[in-house]
């Protein structure tokens, strides 16, 4: 049997889950790699060709000969190949991909660096983790004020910028960075959670767990 088109490599990580969540909505075929970063795999020479920045996920088409990385970028390929990820209006489209730039510019990283100044750095540097919290809080706020009245966050469907935004999110439950505060950006992050496709998205290839 031949292997499928679609080739993840990835880690237990908020970017690895956005492309894991996404392939496993489309319910298209794909070979899964794991990518151990706490074993260093993902600075192997290997995969440093799929990635030079040697960073997961990455995503290898063999149909069409095309090697991604960046999970913002993922999600948009994955998103044009089926618009019930990413809408075919144009007014849709540019909506959606607005709020997954959004998730990729002021989400992403501030979260990725206060869970780090938080939970990771070996000092507590308090400078850092105020201004971290300050940054992430005011995005989790700008989120919750968006989905005041909205069940998703552009389109007016479910899509790429709903999964970008439930993959840090979900990292942040994991490890007890309460937003339950946020209320709309609360209620809609449950909303994500049940879906079954979001449910074994985050299994692979295998669950977060907390510091």
């Amino acid at each position: 049997m031949s292997s499928p088109a679609l080739q993840l490599y990835t880690d237990s990580s908020p970017n690895g889950f956005k492309a894991s969540i996404a392939l496993e909505e489309l319910g298209v075929a794909y070979q899964l790699h794991h990518v151990r970063i706490d074993q260093g795999e993902h600075r192997s020479p290997a995969f440093l060709q799929l990635n030079p920045h040697g960073r997961i996920p990455a995503l290898v088409d063999t149909a069409r000969d095309v090697t991604l990385f960046e999970s913002a970028a993922i999600l948009l390929y994955l998103g044009e190949t089926d618009e019930r990820l990413l809408p075919r209006s144009h007014h849709g489209r540019w909506e959606t991909i607005t709020w997954l730039i959004f998730h990729a510019a002021s989400v992403g990283p501030v979260l990725g660096q206060r869970v780090h100044f938080e939970h990771f750095s070996k000092e507590r540097y308090l400078p850092a983790i105020e201004r971290y919290r300050e940054l992430g809080d005011a995005a989790l706020a700008t989120l919750d004020q968006r989905l005041n009245g909205r069940d998703w966050l552009a389109g007016g469907q479910y899509s790429i910028a709903d999964i970008a935004n439930f993959a840090w999110l979900h990292v942040a439950e994991v490890i007890d960075m309460d937003f339950s505060h946020h209320r709309h950006l609360h209620a809609w992050y449950q909303r994500v959670a049940q879906r079954p496709a979001v449910q074994r998205g985050i299994r692979i290839p295998e669950p977060a767990t907390g510091p």
